[in-house]
């Protein structure tokens, strides 16, 4: 599959033309129907393996590993990333599941805010368990968790993104 890109400046108009469209400044934009993510759930091949990795390597605390209702035999599993947010993962014994892959409507990648200090220290304990990495802008940390799922780790308050707030 080959790719082309589209002339920059028709894609920066386009931009301009949603933006101008439909983003409404903070003091006039209505308040979100949401309370906020329960939780996002990706696909683990390997309970046991992704257990080690979110909570050893990561830091994120196991919360709970209960059956899932929906699927028999498979694990529904939670970790905490903070401000009362979970990431989970379902296994699927016996399921075929393919390898990861970009698709439209699939993920690209989950960013996970971490305090400054922390984003040293996780940054080194990536290096130390010898997941490959890739830091930008001195504050975005991206890496593949055991299952190939693109993560990022960044030192970026919630609601900011490199500077400029988002929220």
């Amino acid at each position: 599959m080959t790719s082309t890109i589209p002339d920059p400046l028709a894609l920066a108009a386009e931009r301009d033309r949603i933006r101008d469209a439909h983003l409404k400044p903070a003091g006039v934009r209505p308040p979100s129907s949401a309370r906020g993510l329960h939780h996002t759930a990706l696909i683990s091949s390997d309970v046991e393996r992704t257990v080690r990795f979110y909570q050893d390597v990561l830091g994120f605390p196991l919360t709970e590993l209960i059956e899932n209702r929906d699927y028999a035999g498979s694990s529904h599993f939670f970790f905490d990333i903070g401000n009362s947010n979970l990431l989970a993962f379902f296994d699927f014994p016996g399921m075929p599941v393919s390898p990861y892959a970009e698709v439209l409507g699939g993920l690209h990648h989950m960013a996970i805010s971490v305090d400054p200090e922390r984003w040293q220290e996780l940054v080194a304990r990536l290096s130390g368990a010898g997941v490959e990495h890739e830091i930008h802008s001195g504050v975005s940390v991206y890496f593949r968790d055991p299952d190939g799922a693109r993560i990022e780790l960044i030192a970026d308050p919630l609601g900011e993104m490199y500077g400029h707030q988002v929220l």
